[in-house]
C-alpha cells in the first residue's frame, strides 16, 4: 500500500505532486461557488446563513438559533467527563504558558538630539475563530486559536463552528471555548461562516482577523476576504514528514504516519529513511495497524494516494528533500536529532526524537498546531499571539534633530517630485519667526 522510492528524481516528482494536491480544476470551480456564497451573505446577512446551513449541513435553524445559548454552555460541563475536563484544563495551561513567552512588547529608544523611536503593539478589537466540525470534534483547535487571542488581549473574540445534525455543538468544544474565555459562539460553518465574520450580519459581528483551519471552501473563503480582514494562513490538508535512520522503531514510525493519514483523505504521510530494512518494516507495520483501525477506509485512502516512503543514502539528503517539501509537521526519529536539526530550514513544527510524536504538539505541548501547509512553511509560521496583534511605529524628532537631517529629506523629496513633502520639512527647519 505504501509506495517505496529510491530514485531521487522520482522522489522529487512525487513530493511535488503531493504538495500540489489541492491545486486543480475542481478548486477553481469551487472558488466560483465560494464567491457566490460571500456575496449572498454580504447582501442578505442572517437569512443567507440559514439558507446555506440548511443546504450544506442539512440543519434547519431559526433566526434566533444561530448563537449558542448560555444554558447550552452551562450544560456542556455536565456532558464531559472529569478526565476530559482535566485534560482540557492541562492543555489550556500549557498553551497559555507557551504563548505568554511569545507576546511582543512595545519599546522605545532615546537617541541623540531628543530623537525617540519605537514600536507599539496593540491587539485587534475583535477576532473570529473558526473551528471545523464534520468528521470529528476538535476542542484542541479551540484552545490553539482562543488562547493566543486571549494572551494578546483581544477584547472580543467570537467562535463559529458547524452544527451537528441535532443542531448541537459538541460538548467538549463548548467546554474548551469557555475554559479559554470564549462565550460568544455561533452554530455556522463553511464559507458562509467566514463571510459572516468578514462582513458582519444582523447577529454575527464583523471581525478584524479570522483564524482557524477548515475544508477547501473555508480556505478559499479566507483567501477571498483577505484584505477586508486579516487571516492567519491558508491551511491546506494536513501532512507529516518523518526522517528516520536505521535505529528508528518501525512501530512508532508506522503509527505516526497513520496518525496523520486518519485526519482526512487528502492528508499526506511521508517517510524518508536511510534504511531499506526500516522501509520494509514500516510498510508491513502500517498494513498490520490498519486491520482493525476504526477509520480504516478514510485512512487507507490517504495512504494510497498520499503515503510515500523514500530511501536515501544520507540524512543530509533526507534533510534536503524535506526542505524542498517544507512540511507542516516534521519528525526527526534519528539517533541525534539536534545534529540533524542544523540542516533543517523549512518546517511548521519540528518534533525531535523517538519519544516526541506529533500528537504531543497537536494537544498540549504548548506551541500552536495551526501550521503552514502545502509548502508555505518556506515563508510562513505557526499561528501565535502576533496573529492577533499589530504594531505602530513611534517617531518623535526635536527641532534640532530635524534641522540636522532637513537637507537630506528635501533632496529626496525633490528627487521624487513631491514639493509639499520638501516644504513640510523646510518650513519647520528654517529659523522660527518671532510674533509680537
Amino acid at each position: 500500500m505504501l509506495r517505496t522510492i529510491t530514485q531521487l528524481s522520482e522522489a522529487k516528482a512525487e513530493l511535488q505532486r503531493i504538495c500540489d494536491r489541492i491545486h486543480d480544476d475542481q478548486v477553481l470551480h469551487k472558488e466560483a461557488t465560494v464567491r457566490e456564497i460571500l456575496q449572498s451573505v454580504r447582501r442578505q446577512g442572517d437569512r443567507a446563513l440559514l439558507h446555506y446551513t440548511a443546504e450544506f449541513d442539512q440543519v434547519t435553524l431559526e433566526l434566533g438559533g444561530l448563537r449558542v445559548s448560555g444554558a447550552e454552555l452551562d450544560a456542556a460541563y455536565q456532558q464531559v467527563s472529569k478526565e476530559l475536563l482535566d485534560a482540557i484544563q492541562l492543555a489550556h495551561r500549557q498553551i497559555e504558558s507557551f504563548h505568554r513567552q511569545r507576546k511582543p512588547k512595545s519599546w522605545v529608544q532615546f537617541g541623540d538630539d531628543e530623537v525617540v523611536l519605537g514600536k507599539r503593539y496593540t491587539p485587534v478589537d475583535c477576532a473570529g475563530l473558526y473551528v471545523p466540525g464534520g468528521r470529528a470534534c476538535y476542542p484542541s483547535t479551540v484552545l490553539m486559536n482562543a488562547v493566543p487571542a486571549a494572551v494578546a488581549g483581544v477584547p472580543r473574540a467570537v467562535m463559529v463552528t458547524p452544527p451537528g445534525p441535532d443542531k448541537q455543538i459538541d460538548a467538549a468544544v463548548l467546554v474548551a471555548a469557555q475554559e479559554a474565555g470564549i462565550h460568544e459562539i455561533y452554530r455556522v460553518g463553511g464559507a458562509q461562516a467566514i463571510a459572516a465574520l468578514a462582513y458582519g450580519t444582523e447577529t454575527i459581528p464583523k471581525v478584524d482577523v479570522i483564524t482557524g483551519p477548515g475544508n477547501v471552501y473555508v480556505t478559499l473563503a479566507k483567501k477571498l476576504v483577505y484584505g477586508t480582514v486579516g487571516i492567519d494562513s491558508l491551511a491546506g490538508p494536513s501532512e507529516v514528514l518523518i526522517i528516520a535512520d536505521h535505529l528508528a522503531n518501525p512501530v512508532f514510525v508506522a503509527v505516526d504516519l497513520l496518525a496523520q493519514a486518519e485526519h482526512d483523505p487528502l492528508a499526506a504521510a511521508i517517510l524518508i529513511t536511510t534504511s531499506m530494512t526500516l522501509a520494509e518494516q514500516v510498510t508491513r507495520e502500517v498494513e498490520a495497524q490498519l486491520v482493525n483501525h476504526p477509520r480504516r477506509t478514510l485512512t487507507e485512502k490517504a495512504i494510497a494516494h498520499y503515503g510515500l516512503i523514500i530511501v536515501v543514502n544520507t540524512l543530509e539528503r533526507a534533510a534536503e528533500l524535506s526542505n524542498e517539501f517544507a512540511p507542516e509537521h516534521l519528525e526527526l526519529e534519528v539517533e541525534d536529532p539536534w545534529a540533524l536539526l542544523e540542516h533543517i530550514r523549512h518546517a511548521g513544527a519540528i518534533f525531535l526524537g523517538s519519544d516526541t510524536p506529533e500528537a504531543v504538539g497537536d494537544y498540549l505541548a504548548g506551541p500552536n498546531h495551526t501550521l503552514p501547509t502545502s509548502g508555505s512553511a518556506r515563508f510562513a509560521s505557526a499561528l501565535g499571539v502576533e496573529t492577533f496583534m499589530k504594531h505602530s511605529s513611534l517617531i518623535q524628532y526635536s527641532s534640532t534633530a530635524l534641522s540636522k537631517v532637513a537637507n537630506a529629506i528635501e533632496i529626496l523629496a525633490d528627487a521624487e517630485g513631491l514639493p509639499s513633502h520638501r516644504d513640510s520639512v523646510r518650513l519647520r527647519a528654517r529659523p522660527k519667526p518671532h510674533y509680537p
